[in-house]
């Protein structure tokens, strides 16, 4: 294990139901790492990402936060170091965007303690970062599916975890907003040593904003490395189970489904 590994998995094997997400999965998240996992639908993204936060257990492995076993260490420990965007928002009360976004710093406030000026301009910041500034006041309860889901990404920033994951994070996002959204995750993980782990559908998406890629095949089987050695036309096609094609205008390179084998 690297000194310097935010979170490690040794051997880790991962199921839910009949279905074998991982088996004998090794990994280290270095700082600086944006890590894609990839897969087709039900192939367990999700549960894997739910095992790596702590909130779903391995059936056998081992996790390492900071190289401390993670079932070791106090939930509030963890929230300051790990948080998760979770796939589905649903906000049970009715707040201002900036309270729920406040929400982000409970894991750096002592018992009893109240949010300072710092916390609030945080929350503002965080906003004004996925483009909701002018809707601070507005209450959750009155937001789009898109607009939720960029609060949910503003409350994880207000957290300032070392290690973001994030579940398909550019869920009932527009085009526009999916890149302006990732770009805010990149940002922040480049500029200040962090990690992210990203589950998405968009193979695309994770050519420009992941450094290296997790393909799971639904089966327990894996593959992980950096991104331009393992996203390929054959690599993909096998994962998705139909003709993947790499498309260069002489500009850009996309991959595209060229129809069902």
């Amino acid at each position: 294990m690297s000194a310097s590994s935010l979170l490690t998995a040794r051997q880790l094997e991962v199921s839910i139901g009949q279905t074998r997400v991982v088996r004998g999965l090794d990994l280290q998240l270095e700082p600086g790492q944006s890590l894609g996992v990839l897969g087709r639908n039900g192939s367990g993204k999700t549960t894997l990402l739910r095992s790596l936060a702590g909130l779903h257990r391995p059936d056998r492995g081992e996790l390492l936060l900071d190289g401390h076993p993670l079932q070791t260490l106090d939930r509030r420990h963890i929230a300051r170091r790990l948080g998760m965007l979770l796939q589905h928002t649903n906000y049970a009360f009715e707040a201002s965007c900036e309270a729920i976004a406040l929400i982000g710093r409970h894991p750096h406030l002592g018992p009893l303690a109240t949010e300072s000026a710092e916390d609030h301009a945080l929350a503002r910041q965080a906003l004004a970062d996925v483009g909701l500034a002018e809707l601070a006041e507005r209450s959750c309860m009155d937001l789009s599916g898109g607009e939720s889901r960029r609060l949910a990404l503003a409350t994880l920033l207000v957290q300032d975890p070392a290690i973001m994951l994030l579940d398909e994070p550019t869920n009932h996002l527009d085009p526009a907003n999916q890149v302006a959204v990732l770009d805010v995750v990149i940002r922040r993980q480049r500029q200040s040593g962090r990690a992210a782990i990203l589950a998405l559908h968009d193979v695309n998406l994770a050519t420009c904003y992941c450094s290296h890629v997790l393909m799971l095949h639904g089966d327990g089987e894996w593959r992980c490395g950096p991104t331009a050695e393992l996203l390929n036309e054959a690599e993909l096609s096998r994962l998705y189970g139909c003709r993947v094609r790499r498309v260069d205008d002489g500009q850009q390179q996309v991959f595209a489904v060229a129809g069902a084998r």
